[in-house]
């Protein structure tokens, strides 16, 4: 049974540290973790989740965009296990959007992402993929692709202007007359 994990806050090293590359994708604790992130992501109405932003350093993260009390405007998607991901695309053109992130709670920030990559991975099932994201979960999967590399959402913002609390991002985007 799929157990709740603690998520890691900003300023715990796990979060600053290259996640290392899985090599058995059947270890059955490992396949345990997948589960437990599942559960988690779940549980803390996230998009996303990275294996090092609940401790374990490995190469892992989930895509699990839906809507919820975070994210209301979320796209609906199967949650996706992504397993040593890398992405081998991304269109030149980016834009700036709102971000979070279950590891620095209640607040957001405008990033700068690319509108569209190609990402190359293993599934739990150790089939290896490719496939393109655009829009809301290309900037999932670039979130949760920055944390194995040791980079939050922070150090992607251009200007401290760009930071807001919670709070405070609720009342922009109703101005902005997003559905969130």
């Amino acid at each position: 049974m799929a157990r709740l994990l603690q998520i890691a806050q900003l300023g715990h090293p796990v979060l600053r540290q290259r996640a290392a590359e899985v090599g058995d994708v059947h270890d059955l604790p490992l396949q345990a973790l997948i589960d437990d992130m599942l559960q988690t992501v779940a549980d803390a109405n996230g998009v996303g989740i990275a294996a090092p932003q609940v401790y374990e350093s490995r190469r892992i993260f989930i895509i699990a965009s839906w809507p919820n009390p975070r994210y209301p405007y979320a796209p609906k998607m199967e949650p996706t296990v992504l397993i040593n991901p890398a992405i081998t695309w991304q269109s030149e053109a980016t834009e700036k959007d709102w971000e979070g992130c279950l590891s620095i709670p209640g607040m957001r920030g405008l990033v700068p992402r690319h509108k569209a990559i190609r990402v190359r991975y293993l599934s739990r099932d150790n089939e290896p993929l490719e496939t393109e994201y655009s829009g809301f979960v290309a900037r999932i999967v670039q979130h949760e692709l920055d944390h194995l590399n040791g980079i939050v959402f922070l150090d992607r913002v251009e200007s401290t202007r760009e930071l807001v609390m919670q709070k405070e991002w609720l009342k922009i985007v109703a101005r902005q007359g997003r559905a969130e």
